[in-house]
């Protein structure tokens, strides 16, 4: 049942829409559309043009629906949920974006609506300083033309798996309607510094390791670290390659543990997978492979992107190691993941596609874990704010003890989501 402030919040985001539909201006500097032209777009772009003209309010959105008929077994000791063929909850995100000054501009996000939360919340924002003209005119133009500042308590950037992830509602990216069964998302308070120079491009970042923040647990903290570095090129408007490398690095203590693969507050796209009929299993975190890992973790991975005409293919390589509580020794998981998308039509209207993902793990309780996904994908982008899809997904879970309520666990079937984003 929606709350109070979830309509009041549904109100204030059409009557603040209104006014923004007027404006003809509704993209800004150094900025990632949020529609279909935002596909296959990574960070967002730098540029030192400057269409600046005065404090600029963008107000934007998305909403997605899916229709799910799966159906899953396990071997375990519990009985799961019996699924139906029903519509899920539609999800809704508000976005705030704002021109404050000649190359700075504010991002904020709010999940008006999602699956693990009845309550509207803000998810994230940051300020992007790409350059420092609210100093002194001109001031330190020469390295500001390759330099950008981010920060904010906000989706960090480790990887290039996060930019076609769904995030919420915002699904106008992602060609699939799932994301990646070890899913690295999550947002903490610090901040990131980027070079661009020509293909290349790097990234050092900080945060507090911490998703929800207080200051009463001050020993129960650390700082997290990440960097990436790339080499992104389009050498005709037909051929593109990009590579990076992304590094994440967290010593904690706290009793919530390392939250990059537990830090989707919103919840996956499969709902009730996994999930017994007392509320036990995944829950919101259906199909997801999270990482036993709390007291320290390093995590590397590699993604390749190469773009022939409509044929694309981005994949996923990555190790995470790290230990739990109690633990002397490390253990690790890995996760693979290629993608073949064939875009055709006018402006590549469709799509066609298929994803398979596998992780690998040592859990703590002993035995190592196999879990492997397999989808297949179309999409039709009737305009370029609304996109249609249609999937048909089936998961394994192999090597989970027959105590654990993933033993011998499967689903499979087919969803289908419409996405519409501002």
């Amino acid at each position: 049942m929606k709350t109070i402030t979830q309509y009041l919040s549904l109100v204030l985001m059409v009557l603040m829409a209104i006014p923004a539909m007027a404006q003809t201006q509704r993209d800004l500097d150094n900025f990632r559309y949020r529609d279909q032209r935002g596909v296959n777009q990574f960070e967002a772009p730098k540029d030192t043009a400057s269409t600046f003209d005065g404090l600029h309010v963008r107000v934007g959105g998305a909403s997605t629906i899916q229709f799910q008929s799966l159906t899953q077994e396990n071997d375990g000791p519990v009985e799961l949920v019996d699924l139906g063929s029903n519509f899920n909850l539609a999800t809704a995100n508000l976005d705030l974006d704002v021109a404050l000054y000649e190359g700075v501009r504010m991002h904020l996000r709010t999940y008006l609506s999602s699956q693990h939360h009845n309550e509207s919340y803000v998810k994230g924002g940051y300020i992007q300083i790409d350059k420092l003209d609210f100093i002194s005119e001109g001031f330190a133009e020469s390295l500001m033309d390759h330099l950008r500042v981010k920060i904010g308590h906000m989706e960090n950037n480790y990887g290039d798996g996060h930019f076609r992830r769904t995030d919420n509602a915002q699904s106008i990216y992602n060609p699939f309607v799932g994301n990646y069964l070890m899913d690295a998302f999550t947002t903490e308070v610090g901040a990131e510094v980027y070079y661009f120079k020509g293909p290349w491009l790097g990234m050092i970042g900080f945060t507090n390791g911490k998703l929800n923040q207080n200051v009463s647990d001050k020993d129960q903290t650390s700082p997290s670290f990440m960097a990436k570095f790339g080499y992104d090129n389009a050498f005709s408007d037909n051929a593109r390659f990009r590579l990076t490398g992304s590094v994440y690095h967290s010593a904690h203590n706290a009793a919530r543990g390392v939250y990059l693969y537990r830090g989707d507050r919103a919840g996956s796209r499969y709902y009730e997978v996994l999930s017994d009929v007392d509320g036990g299993g995944d829950g919101f975190r259906g199909g997801m492979v999270v990482p036993d890992f709390r007291n320290e973790m390093t995590s590397f991975m590699i993604n390749p992107f190469v773009k022939f005409g409509g044929l694309e293919f981005f994949g996923i390589i990555e190790t995470a190691t790290g230990k739990d509580s109690g633990e002397s020794d490390t253990r690790s998981y890995n996760q693979f993941s290629g993608e073949l998308i064939y875009r055709f039509g006018n402006d590549e209207d469709f799509h066609i596609g298929t994803r398979y993902n596998t992780v690998s793990g040592d859990l703590k309780t002993g035995g190592e874990i196999d879990v492997d996904r397999f989808q297949l994908g179309a999409g039709w982008y009737m305009t370029k704010n609304i996109l249609m899809k249609l999937e048909y997904v089936t998961q394994n879970y192999d090597g989970y003890p027959a105590s654990d309520i993933h033993h011998e666990g499967k689903f499979d079937g087919l969803m289908v989501e419409a996405a519409i984003s501002f």
